[in-house]
This record gives structure tokens, C-alpha cells and sequence, in this order.
């Protein structure tokens, strides 16, 4: 029997990567949606199956993508988008009959609050020691120079270098503002991947040789134990089920700690599927029901990666009141 997945977020490299995976089955029918019209993951479908939805922060959204679910009665929703992510997490029961392929609405909070994640992860041994800016940080004897940044938030939006105590002095006490230890070394991205029961069946590390724009453009997976069991030990700490990608770096010492959890598909995700671990088609298994392998081994690849271009008719392209999307004579 034919599944039925719709995949939002399709103008993301994410997205991209997820629809392109999933088209290879022929036992899935992929529908794909996002809410600007010239979102290029939206042309990799057939015209019946492009949707455009609203915005994931807006009051529209959830009902929405629950009347398209209910019209091409879609099985699978898979989003890859933060914001969606965090709304439909807590409402995922309105989706119902189709699934929601994402982990449950604590893991993604906890996730995406760097002060709990790093508090939920302490007993892995390697959280950093983050605390909240204001007197907690003040009382602590830190090894300078130290991080401060917003509890909440990707990318390096709103980092800075607290060079000594002075400056730690200066940051305003703050709940969204913590202050966090230095992890000087090199970084990597673990594409973490958990069964219903928790049960980690994958864990790929992969460099960052090259980044634009938060995505990593260049690199390599890599074998590496110390890697592939710190980022096993973060997703069963927080409890994953589903995929994430866990971002580590090497502290003084030269042991991996934990950066961060970004618990959605990743962007560099055609290296991982490339290297032997197809995560999108894994989940749309995991979340039908399927029991997954108890591992799945992976090979050394490299990748760089470039802009694909779609040429369409200028009728075909998707007209939107959201993002991108402008009529020319506007």
C-alpha cells in the first residue's frame, strides 16, 4: 500500500534533501509544501502535489496544514522547519490520522533551550557547564575566555567572547542570557538517529570543512567511537525519537562536548544518505510502524556541494503572499 508523506520546509536544503530521498521509493507518494511559491523543493514534485501553506509562526498554520492533510489524506508529515516544528509538536494530535515524524514536544523544547539541554545532558559528562548570566555566573571560578549567547536561537546570532571577569561582570542578568565554558577545538555534526524506543540505530559524524549560512558546504564523514557515543549519549539523555543532528566540539582537554541538538533533519543530510544511512526514508519507516536495524553501518565520503538549478514555465511557479514570492509588476 501507497504512503502518502508531505515534506514543508521544501525551499530549505533540509527539505530538499528529505523530498529527493523519499522520491526514490515507489511506495511512497511525496507531496511537498512551503509557504513561499518559488520554494525550489516544491518543483521536484508533480504540479497536483506542490502546497503552499502559511507561515509556521502564524495563527494559520496548524489548521491549514490540517485541512490539507485531511484533503490528499496524507499518512506522514515530515517538517523541517524549527518553528513548525515547535507548534505542531504540541498540536500534533489535530494531524491525526496522519503522523507527526518528529520527536514529542519535550525533547524539542529542551532541545532548542540551550540552559535545559545542557542541564538535561549533565549526566553524560559532556555538557558544558552553562549557567545563567547574573549572579550564578559571577559565583562560578571560570577558565577565561568564556561564551555568552541567547538560551534560545541557532547559528551564532548573539554570541560574544567574555574575554575576564570584568566583562563577565558587565553582562546583564538575564534569563534568556547564559554564560557557558570555551570549547576551543574543532567542531563536527553528528546525524543521530533513534528507534520508537529510544534505541540509537545511527550516529554519523561528519566535518565541517566549508560553511555558508550555517550549512556546512564541504566535508566528510568519519569513523570516529568518541563521536558517534557522545552524540548517542546527548539523543538518549533527551530522550530522541526521530532524528537529530548533534553539533560537538573539542573542549581544552581534546574530548568531545556538546554544542548543540538540532532536533529536525539537517541540511548537509546527502552526505549521511550517501554514505549508507537513507535518515528520511528511515523515519517515514519508523514512524508507520516499522521496527529499524539494530545499527546501520556507514562508509567514508566527502562531499562538496553546489547550487542545482529548476527550469520551469513561469506559469507553473506557485504565487505566494509569504517570503520571497513578488509578482514583477508589483
Amino acid at each position: 500500500m501507497t504512503a502518502r508523506v508531505l515534506v514543508t520546509g521544501a525551499g530549505g536544503p533540509a527539505g530538499v534533501a528529505v523530498i529527493r530521498s523519499l522520491l526514490r521509493r515507489c511506495d511512497l507518494t511525496v507531496f511537498a509544501g512551503d509557504m513561499d511559491g518559488w520554494a525550489s523543493g516544491l518543483y521536484l514534485v508533480p504540479a497536483e502535489r506542490r502546497r503552499l501553506l502559511e507561515p509556521g509562526a502564524s495563527d494559520g498554520f496548524v489548521p491549514g496544514l490540517v485541512d490539507i492533510v485531511a484533503r490528499d489524506g496524507i499518512d506522514v508529515v515530515i517538517s523541517t522547519v524549527d518553528v513548525e516544528l515547535s507548534t505542531l509538536a504540541r498540536r500534533r494530535a489535530e494531524l491525526a490520522p496522519a503522523v507527526l515524524a518528529a520527536p514529542s514536544a519535550q525533547t524539542l523544547e529542551d532541545c532548542l533551550d540551550k540552559l535545559a539541554l545542557a542541564r538535561r545532558c549533565a549526566s553524560t559528562g559532556r555538557a558544558p557547564r552553562t549557567v545563567l548570566a547574573g549572579a550564578e555566573a559571577a559565583g562560578i571560578d571560570w577558565e577565561f575566555p568564556v561564551f555568552a549567547k541567547p538560551r534560545r536561537g541557532a547559528g551564532s546570532r548573539g554570541i560574544r567572547t567574555v574575554p575576564d571577569r570584568a566583562a563577565l561582570s558587565a553582562l546583564p542578568a538575564d534569563e534568556d542570557l547564559i554564560v557557558q565554558e570555551l570549547l576551543p577545538g574543532d567542531e563536527y555534526s553528528v546525524d543521530v538517529l533513534a528507534d520508537a524506543d529510544g534505541r540509537v540505530v545511527a550516529a554519523v559524524p561528519r566535518t565541517r570543512a566549508r560553511v555558508d549560512s550555517g550549512v556546512a558546504i564541504a566535508g566528510r564523514t568519519l569513523h570516529d567511537p568518541e563521536l558517534e557515543e557522545t552524540a548517542a549519549a546527548v539523543a538518549r539523555a533527551v530522550d530522541l525519537v526521530g532524528v537529530a543532528n548533534v553539533q560537538l566540539r573539542r573542549d581544552r582537554r581534546g574530548r568531545a562536548a556538546l554544542l548543540e541538538v538540532n532536533p529536525r533533519f539537517p541540511g548537509a543530510l546527502p552526505l549521511t544518505i550517501a554514505a549508507g544511512v537513507d535518515i528520511p526514508s528511515l523515519v517515514v519507516d519508523l514512524f508507520l510502524g516499522e521496527r529499524l536495524p539494530e545499527r546501520l553501518p556507514f562508509r567514508d565520503l566527502a562531499v562538496v556541494r553546489f547550487l542545482d538549478d529548476i527550469i520551469l514555465d513561469p506559469a507553473e511557479v506557485l504565487v505566494s503572499a509569504h517570503a520571497g514570492h513578488r509578482d514583477e509588476d508589483a
